[in-house]
């Protein structure tokens, strides 16, 4: 039985799928797993029976990754499943920038008591008309799950797309329309894009990356969007840009104090991946991946651990093993278990930087004494007995 603990509410959709193995506990000390949202873990105290935190959802920043890592904790997040949330999202706030809705339907609330207000529309609605979106140019900057559902899109609005990422995935690839143009160099779609939305994740390389130097090098009248992270722009230089009329809107999916209520801003509260069909979908991917990981030690979409799936294991036992990514590990681990007169039937490892996994499946069931003389080898992390 897995104890399973949620820090934030989750979809029933997603906990529907634990199956008669797994209770819910609202005590974290007792969990083996914990489901998790927006709840910030970084003052937590993880206990030590701790095996693995599900993120419902793509943002990972509220989660203390490294420290997971070094104890052993796998942390799994859920790409992709919010994607149509967000991408719908984009596509309303380029055309909110296009056309000037917002404010027409602020007019139309101010004119209420106007018993003419139908023939004073006829007069004011071109201060509100705008452009079409159709034969413009869109710049997608990052075509992964999001930014390439944004880039297909947009093709089938009519649009002229460029797509930027030099580190575009192969199934991204695939699902990437052929009519998207794709470019090796982010300045060309500063140079020559109409619209330009950002879907990069929030790293050190990243941080800022619209900012007035870029911004420079964009065309006048440019709309930017940003439903990443709003740390992804620098909102002074956007504010300074829209100011003089170098960016004609700025839609941003992250209220703040710099940009609430700014002329040229259309901010939204955060409605990215808030749809009902989002939070489901989150919830169901996190709840089997977890789910996958208790019961036979597969990792797939974590953060900070390697992708490693070696099915169903069909012998005695299976052990994993957390460890720094140094030479002469497994060499150790293989000695170990031949010393205990233990054959390894099948076994796998894999590394993600400073760290790495390796699973073992045995024809013996593992003991106690095994796990402690694997656990004192230098470099490892954590023993954990599968089956």
């Amino acid at each position: 039985m897995f104890q399973i603990n949620c820090l934030n509410p989750i979809s029933k959709v997603g906990l529907d799928r634990l199956t008669a193995d797994y209770k819910v506990t609202d005590n974290m000390n007792d969990a083996e797993g914990v489901l998790v949202r927006s709840a910030s873990m970084h003052e937590m105290d993880l206990p030590e029976n701790l095996l693995a935190v599900a993120r419902a959802g793509a943002g990972v920043n509220n989660i203390p990754l490294d420290k997971c890592a070094e104890k052993g904790i796998v942390v799994f997040n859920t790409p992709g499943a919010n994607a149509n949330g967000v991408k719908e999202l984009v596509i309303a706030g380029m055309l909110l920038a296009a056309r000037d809705v917002v404010g027409g339907i602020e007019w139309v609330k101010a004119s209420k008591d106007n018993a003419d207000i139908a023939k004073a529309a006829e007069k004011e609605k071109k201060k509100f008309a705008g452009t079409e979106v159709m034969g413009k140019k869109l710049g997608v900057i990052g075509l992964g799950a999001i930014g390439v559902k944004v880039a297909n899109t947009a093709v089938s609005l009519g649009m002229e797309v460029y797509g930027y990422d030099p580190y575009v995935s192969v199934n991204a690839a695939w699902n990437l329309s052929r009519s998207v143009n794709h470019v090796m160099n982010v300045e060309e779609i500063y140079a020559d894009c109409d619209y330009i939305t950002i879907h990069v994740p929030l790293l050190d390389s990243t941080k800022g990356m619209i900012n007035k130097e870029a911004i420079s090098k964009m065309k006048d009248g440019v709309v930017l969007l940003n439903f990443a992270r709003d740390l992804l722009a620098n909102e002074a230089d956007v504010l300074e840009a829209l100011k003089s009329g170098k960016v004609a809107r700025y839609v941003s999916d992250f209220p703040n104090p710099t940009t609430a209520g700014q002329p040229g801003c259309i901010v939204i509260p955060h409605l990215g991946a808030s749809t009902e069909e989002s939070e489901d979908n989150c919830a169901k991917m996190a709840v089997e991946e977890m789910m996958d990981y208790l019961e036979n030690g597969n990792i797939r979409n974590s953060v900070n651990y390697p992708a490693c799936d070696m099915g169903v294991c069909s012998q005695a036992g299976r052990i994993a093993i957390f460890h720094k990514n140094i030479t002469n590990m497994l060499n150790q681990f293989t000695a170990v278990i031949g010393e205990k007169n233990i054959n390894i039937s099948d076994m796998t490892n894999k590394s993600r930087g400073e760290v790495a996994y390796t699973m073992l499946d045995i024809e013996n069931a593992a003991t106690q004494d095994l796990v402690e003389t694997l656990q004192k080898i230098d470099g490892v992390f954590r023993v954990r007995v599968v089956k």
